[in-house]
């Protein structure tokens, strides 16, 4: 793909139990997750019809039923998990997920959240 164009979903957020801690697990808490999609939206833009396009709606349905799904220990994990069914289900060439804690267990931390971002490229 040699366009820069992209699909960005920023601020999605959602309640999970991820994490290493006993009391993350149990009592769970807020992710926020960003996702950016390289993909052509050259038909689409010419088209101008939904069904040429990576749907909005159904990028964020896959990234609720991931981080509000079964708990992993890693933020990591729940980013690759993301990427994987995206790159499955959507016709995209690159992803990069960004998944925040805003609310970390972390004792006397003054911080804003703590993440990851996880870049992925299609069939690497």
């Amino acid at each position: 793909m040699n366009n820069q164009d992209q699909i960005i979903l920023k601020g999605m957020n959602f309640y999970g139990y991820h994490g290493v801690n006993p009391e993350e697990r149990l009592v769970g808490q807020k992710f926020v997750v960003d996702i950016t999609v390289g993909c052509s939206l050259l038909k689409p833009s010419v088209s101008d019809m939904v069904y040429d396009t990576v749907s909005y709606s159904d990028l964020f349905k896959t990234v609720k039923s991931i981080v509000e799904g079964q708990p992993h220990n890693l933020l990591e994990s729940v980013a690759k998990n993301i990427s994987d069914a995206i790159f499955l289900n959507y016709d995209i060439e690159t992803i990069s997920v960004t998944i925040k804690k805003p609310d970390v267990p972390i004792d006397g931390a003054n911080l804003d959240y703590a993440g990851i971002t996880l870049t992925r490229n299609k069939g690497k």
